[in-house]
């Protein structure tokens, strides 16, 4: 298959210094790709700043913004048969970017920011026939009422609920653990374990009933 994944954070310039971000690590989105290399598909990863090697013979896209990344995943889910949504777009970015350094003068300082594209949404939307679409939810509380909500809102086929803000999963961490949710309401938990271990697992569900209907 033709695979489209996303990974890592991305990064909203308030001034030329700095800038507003999150902790994502890459490592779950590379990993995936690496899985999906291993079984033969045909992998582009868009990628957000991270500190990683992509995988051999995984075409990568490099960008920066949440705007940059939207661009991009729109270009290229025209032709995916598979979209694996593991990056952590930022929701917001500053509504205006300073051209010079903010300099350090009041004891308080508000930034204004606007919501970014909600690319999930947006391929939910434009989802052609055939096509399986997959999200993530990082959540720190209520995990799978928020993961369900999320299915339903961006129309997905699947998502992949993943508890954050602990220091022996999520973001920064090589572990980590997951419960799969289909659009049909079939749940599989995942224990922890690497995430190398979780991307060859998630992937093996999602591909074995890719082009088949979930039974329950």
């Amino acid at each position: 298959m033709k695979i489209l994944i996303t990974a890592g954070p991305t990064r909203e310039k308030i001034d030329p210094v700095r800038y507003i971000s999150n902790y994502s690590s890459g490592k779950m989105g590379y990993a995936l790709a690496e899985a999906a290399v291993r079984k033969g598909h045909k992998v582009t990863l868009v990628s957000g700043p991270v500190s990683l090697v992509p995988p051999k013979s995984v075409k990568l896209i490099s960008v920066e913004s949440a705007a940059e990344m939207a661009c991009e995943v729109r270009r290229l889910a025209k032709s995916a048969d598979l979209i694996i949504m593991a990056a952590a777009v930022a929701d917001y970015t500053s509504a205006k970017f300073a051209k010079d350094k903010i300099k350090k003068k009041k004891a308080v300082l508000s930034i204004k920011l606007k919501k970014t594209e909600d690319i999930l949404a947006g391929l939910g939307k434009s989802k052609k026939k055939g096509q399986m679409l997959v999200g993530f939810a990082a959540e720190t509380s209520d995990l799978l009422r928020n993961a369900k909500l999320k299915i339903e809102k961006k129309n997905l086929d699947w998502i992949v609920a993943n508890e954050v803000g602990r220091k022996d999963r999520g973001f920064s961490s090589d572990n980590n653990a997951a419960t799969l949710i289909s659009r049909e309401g079939k749940k599989i938990v995942l224990p922890l374990q690497s995430k190398k271990l979780l991307a060859e697992e998630i992937l093996k569900i999602i591909v074995r009933q890719a082009f088949q209907p979930v039974i329950n």
